[in-house]
């Protein structure tokens, strides 16, 4: 009995890669080109495949082919990149990052970076726990030159050390105009690639990507 013939989109179908199947293909072409003489040698002499339907079979598989290869290369070439990435990250280790990221205090100062936007009043930086609780609220000079943060709480005492997020208002009179986070410098202890970039592990285990740094600065001594 006859093979029955294969349309060029069941070949289409049937040649485009699924997950795990990638490297597959790309070494199945003299598979492929031996199944497609049996295909020949068992077609019905009567109804005849097509020559134009071998074409577009054999230039489907062969487009998929190559476009596997392709994806391969980038992925390849990606990789590289990364790597190139984390020698030149190597460098920020040891140094201060500047980000919008959660601050980590330990009884330290911390470096904030505010700015307030045109038309503002008056400033103050809101701090929240990690829970996102309220915890102070100081007001600070109305400018952009870096603020030296004591970590104070509303009770004028010291924070616990962990983990918070700080916010600056921009305020016209009594009125809020504008809310946004604080940059502030933190001591970069490791850089890590991952699918998002490179990302930098800051002073207590805080992670930033190395896209959202603003400024880089050797620690004060």
């Amino acid at each position: 009995m006859p093979v029955s013939a294969i349309s060029p989109t069941a070949s289409a179908a049937a040649a485009l890669p699924t997950t795990g199947q990638a490297t597959k293909i790309s070494t199945d072409y003299n598979t492929f080109l031996r199944m497609l003489t049996v295909q020949m040698q068992n077609q019905d002499p009567l109804n005849p495949i097509e020559s134009s339907d071998y074409a577009v079979q054999l230039a489907t598989f062969s487009g998929v082919e190559q476009a596997v290869r392709t994806n391969e290369l980038l992925a390849e070439m990606t990789s590289r990149f990364q790597q190139f990435g984390m020698a030149e990250m190597a460098g920020w280790i040891g140094k201060e990052a500047r980000s919008n990221a959660p601050v980590y205090y330990d009884g330290s100062p911390v470096t904030l970076s505010p700015n307030p936007v045109q038309g503002a009043t008056g400033a103050v930086i809101v701090v929240k726990d990690a829970q996102g609780n309220l915890v102070a609220r100081e007001e600070i000079q109305l400018s952009a030159a870096p603020y030296s943060w004591l970590g104070a709480g509303a009770d004028g005492m010291p924070l616990p050390p962990g983990t918070y997020t700080i916010s600056l208002e921009s305020m016209q009179g009594a009125n809020v105009i504008d809310t946004r986070p604080i940059e502030h410098y933190a001591l970069v202890s490791e850089a890590r690639g991952g699918t998002e970039g490179t990302k930098l592990v800051l002073k207590g285990g805080i992670e930033v990507l190395a896209t959202q740094v603003t400024a880089l600065r050797s620690p004060p001594t």
